[in-house]
């Protein structure tokens, strides 16, 4: 119970790394807000845990401010954000990659922690007191061919992550990023751009532990990061990867 009354909200939450940080959170005594463009994932996944459930779009900000807001309505708090919304795009070389999905890739991956921080930040400041947390990447520490700009979109959420920490010390709100490896998550086949037994075998031999991420992985170290357990640590992104970065 380290999140015992804590309010969270987990972007994102419905499905993949994002279920398994709400579903952790969930266990160890937070209320947790699910936030998601799928409103109805993220609705049947709030009514099987008792929980919040908010359709939003990361990339707007009008629908930033009234995810906060209707979190705030709720339950007069806000705690713990974790930045867990993200998308990526097949393999491809960097020259190729359309300027539509470029885009798409920035305003999910990077814009929506600018507009998370300008819309929940201030609470966090009021109160004397929060956690944030982003979800970056391995690809971001290091990167693997044909998948730049996704790369490079996560690189920028661990540089965003550190900058926020030295900021907001002085108002009591810590703020970490984990890098998770690829993982059992509907962007899998995205990152390895076809799944069959072979590629992920490949992918495989790249992680020391052989193993994918999973859901549960990136909940503990979530729950982990956001608790008191972890009141002495900020700006870290911690690799959650099997030993690949090594």
């Amino acid at each position: 119970m380290r999140l015992n009354d804590r309010v969270a909200i987990v972007t994102g939450g419905a499905s993949g790394f994002g279920e398994g940080i709400v579903r952790r959170f969930v266990q160890e005594g937070a209320r947790v807000a699910i936030a998601d463009l799928n409103g109805e994932a993220a609705g049947r996944l709030a009514e099987e845990l008792g929980q919040m459930a908010v359709t939003a779009d990361v990339s707007d900000g009008a629908s930033v401010q009234a995810m906060a807001k209707a979190v705030q309505d709720r339950f007069g708090r806000i705690d713990v954000l974790v930045n867990n919304a993200g998308i990526g795009h097949r393999p491809q070389p960097l020259d190729t990659l359309e300027e539509e999905t470029f885009d798409r890739i920035f305003q999910v991956n990077a814009r929506s922690v600018y507009l998370t921080a300008r819309a929940i930040v201030p609470v966090m400041k009021a109160q004397g007191s929060g956690a944030i947390l982003n979800v970056a990447s391995t690809g971001g520490v290091s990167p693997r061919p044909n998948l730049t700009w996704y790369n490079a979109s996560k690189g920028w959420m661990i540089t965003a992550t550190r900058a926020m920490a030295i900021e907001l010390a002085a108002f009591h709100i810590r703020v970490n990023a984990i890098n998770p490896v690829a993982g059992e998550t509907p962007l899998l086949a995205t990152f390895m751009g076809e799944d069959t037994p072979e590629i992920r075998a490949k992918f495989l031999a790249s992680i020391p532990l052989g193993r994918f991420s999973t859901p549960a992985d990136m909940g503990a170290a979530a729950a982990f990061l956001c608790s008191d357990d972890a009141s002495m640590i900020t700006g870290v992104a911690m690799e959650v990867d099997g030993g690949r970065c090594i």
